[in-house]
């Protein structure tokens, strides 16, 4: 009995566990026998290895093969194994040394003629084989720079499985394959990549809606959540949109753990390995509440729209004409920052720390001028009473718009500050809040826990008069003073103070009522 071992990886969600690919060649019926709990993709795998192998100039065994998945009992799914299985097949039929691919990782799926093709999920893969003490992994050359950003890791790529054949033998590449730089040099992780960001959009396209600007600049450097609404037309959406603008590029942590959910999505942009700048994402209307938070049958667990917006925003547009079970979805991410989907194949935690911006018009008809609406007092309360009290609640900046006026329309662009100028007072807030918050593991005033918050970071009792008064009226409720708070810290950051005073309470406190 010959035997060859090699590794791949299993993915559920963005967690990945390297899984032994292991093949006897023993006496028996000839054929291809997989075991380890392989899905239909998986074992539909025998037929693409079996062609490729013979389109790559390779004999196939005619003698019972056996290949071993472990560990046996979980579940494997999709053809990512194909590449792995193909190379232990072969170095057990001695076609190549075993001891050249018994330390590697191999993630990839073959075509019929042999070439491998580019899957998706592989930074996640290789930061799972990473963290399993693995140092060399082979992918598609299309995924190549995808998996160099995992630090410490050399990465092998190649077109085809005939060029991958001659690399474990030590032979020059085909020619029809030959490519310089097949083995990569470890990377840092922090290769600059092409911004992701949309050079068109620029805050200070929008005209007027002064205090709207202020409040996007405050959720920039806090996190924090916003609300707007008013008539079609005042600049709801050109607003949302140009949040990103004004938020800082990602940290390189931030930035592997944020491409990792794209990757899993196969939402990657063309070229763009790494993304380095917050996303924003904005989903229809007629989004289910599997497209939300995520979900999938069996392991083939997918990230959600909050997931895609993590670390960035996620643009709700016509919010009231969302389900209202979509919408109340959004209650646990927006309190955790995390969404956990369990199924009876997996269970997957996907990172959902996003800031979220919902737009509405005050009714359903959106009649440019309030004389014009023809909605009765029921219907408009019936429309509005789609936003929960809950979910209101948990958003800390709440502004009711009103159209920009003919002098704001003609002028204002000259006044208007631009997306760059904002984004450094942005910048400089953030810096303020991280050197407060270094010894803590909150990045932002938004993510502290509300008893931290009054136990490390309440203002003196002169600051809070407004707060209290608001209390005390019955108007403020606990979770809302805990909102107060976080914004009232970033008001302070951008104004440069060492802690709110009582205008930077007051100024929270207005922009948490509800319009």
């Amino acid at each position: 009995m010959t035997l060859a071992k090699t590794r791949s990886v299993s993915l559920v969600g963005v967690d990945g566990s390297v899984v032994d690919v292991e093949a006897a060649i023993t006496s028996g019926v000839p054929g291809l026998h997989l075991v380890g709990l392989p899905d239909t993709a998986l074992s539909e795998a025998r037929d693409r290895v079996r062609a490729a192998i013979f389109n790559s100039g390779e004999d196939y065994p005619n003698r019972h093969v056996t290949v071993s998945l472990c560990p046996a009992s979980m579940p494997k799914r999709g053809s990512t194994f194909d590449l792995a299985i193909a190379v232990a097949l072969l170095a057990a039929a001695e076609a190549v040394p075993v001891q050249s691919c018994a330390g590697l990782v191999l993630i990839g799926e073959l075509g019929l003629d042999g070439r491998l093709r580019p899957i998706s999920g592989v930074l996640p893969a290789v930061l799972a084989a990473s963290n399993a003490g693995c140092r060399t992994v082979v992918v598609p050359r299309a995924n190549a720079a995808e998996a160099e950003l995992v630090p410490d890791m050399k990465v092998i790529s190649a077109g085809t499985l005939r060029s991958l054949l001659c690399i474990l033998r030590d032979e020059p590449p085909p020619v029809e394959d030959e490519e310089p730089d097949l083995f990569s040099t470890p990377s840092d992780g922090l290769a600059v990549r092409r911004p992701d960001t949309r050079p068109d959009m620029d805050l200070a396209d929008v005209r007027g809606q002064a205090e709207a600007r202020r409040a996007l600049e405050i959720s920039a450097a806090g996190g924090h959540h916003l609300f707007f609404t008013g008539p079609p037309g005042c600049g709801k959406t050109m607003l949302a949109e140009r949040l990103p603008t004004l938020m800082p590029p990602l940290e390189p942590d931030t930035a592997l753990e944020v491409t990792a959910i794209h990757s899993v999505a196969g939402t990657l942009p063309p070229g763009q390995p790494l993304i380095t700048h917050p996303p924003f994402h904005a989903p229809h209307h007629t989004a289910t509440r599997a497209s939300m938070v995520g979900g999938g049958s069996g392991r083939t667990l997918q990230p959600g729209a909050v997931s895609l917006a993590h670390r960035g925003a996620l643009f709700l547009d016509e919010a009231p004409e969302f389900q209202h079970g979509t919408l109340d979805a959004l209650r646990q991410p927006l309190e955790e920052g995390k969404v956990r989907i369990s199924r009876a194949g997996g269970t997957s935690t996907f990172p959902a720390r996003f800031t979220l911006v919902l737009a509405a018009n005050p009714c359903p008809c959106a009649a440019a001028k309030q004389i014009d609406c023809s909605c009765a007092p029921g219907i408009r309360r019936k429309y509005t009473s789609q936003l929960s009290g809950p979910l209101l609640d948990r958003i800390d900046l709440k502004l009711e718009l009103s159209p920009a006026s003919r002098a704001e329309l003609r002028y204002d662009l000259e006044f208007a500050e631009s997306s760059k100028v904002v984004a450094e007072r942005v910048l400089l807030a953030r810096e303020r809040t991280t050197k407060r918050l270094g010894e803590t593991p909150w990045r932002s005033n938004s993510e502290i826990p509300g008893p931290e918050l009054r136990r490390r970071f309440t203002p003196r009792p002169d600051a809070m008069h407004a707060a209290d008064d608001a209390l005390q009226r019955g108007t403020l409720s606990a979770r809302g003073l805990d909102r107060i708070l976080r914004v009232a810290w970033t008001i302070a950051d951008l104004s440069g103070h060492d802690e709110p005073d009582a205008d930077d309470v007051g100024g929270a406190l207005a922009l948490w009522s509800r319009p």
